[in-house]
């Protein structure tokens, strides 16, 4: 059975401009095109339409999803891999819920009492479960990075990818911490802990110098990177990036 454009629109929610251009870029060709010029869509496409919308809803970009397609040999093991994502943000989300709400009543709390929030006596606290969505947009520009982040995060168990996304907000943290206390970026605790970001990248796949440079100026470039990262301290985009920049220099070149 083939369904046309209007009626794949219809089912899933897309446009059919969308569609259009998903067939344009070569993500998403229909089953067959009419003498009309009319495109039509058969179960496959569907099912790979399926694929598409739930990788964008993981916050996967085009050209990503473009290259996990391809990558991919066993449909049903990759929607198996999907499905694992799908419950870990469902969770993550939850955990989330549950910060925000923690943070209200403490709020709420310390203004009528006139006490601190409890939740800055360990700060970390108040980013549980914060993974910014834009983390791997912010990776638009490497692709292989990003796919590699994928496979690997499609391995892991909910509590792996929950302690992962912990880590990553005590770095930032700790980050925030030494250039509280007027740390300079090339201070060894502060290389340190661009060692420990670096070699977190290489366990996935190779990182020249030049592309590690490249992700620290995302910290400054890419807007709402730096904005997660400015929520934490005012200067730790430039912090980073410099910290990136001078480990990239002394110890990569």
């Amino acid at each position: 059975m083939a369904w046309p454009t209007a009626e794949v629109a219809r089912m899933s929610g897309v446009t059919a401009r969308t569609l259009r251009h998903y067939d344009e870029i070569g993500l998403l060709p229909p089953a067959r095109v009419g003498s009309n010029g009319h495109r039509y869509y058969e179960e496959a496409q569907l099912l790979q339409l399926q694929q598409i919308l739930v990788l964008r809803a993981l916050d996967v970009g085009l050209p990503e999803i473009s290259r996990i397609l391809a990558a991919q040999v066993d449909e049903l093991e990759a929607l198996r891999g999907h499905h694992r994502r799908l419950l870990a943000e469902r969770d993550r989300l939850d955990v989330l819920a549950g910060t925000v709400s923690r943070t209200i009543t403490e709020l709420e709390r310390s203004r009528t009492e006139g006490r601190p929030m409890t939740s800055i006596n360990r700060p970390e606290n108040l980013f549980e479960g914060v993974r910014p969505a834009q983390y791997m947009e912010s990776l638009g520009d490497f692709p292989e990075l990003a796919w590699a982040i994928e496979r690997r995060t499609s391995t892991m168990s909910e509590a792996e990818i929950e302690a992962g996304h912990r880590e990553r907000t005590a770095q930032m943290i700790r980050l925030g911490e030494l250039l509280a206390a007027g740390a300079p970026a090339d201070a060894e605790a502060v290389q340190a802990e661009a060692d420990a970001q670096y070699q977190a990248l290489v366990e996935l796949r190779a990182v020249s110098a030049e592309e590690y440079r490249a992700i620290g100026r995302s910290c400054v470039e890419n807007e709402p990177w730096r904005a997660a990262y400015e929520a934490i301290a005012p200067g730790l985009a430039e912090y980073q990036r410099d910290a990136i920049e001078t480990y990239a220099t002394t110890r990569l070149s």
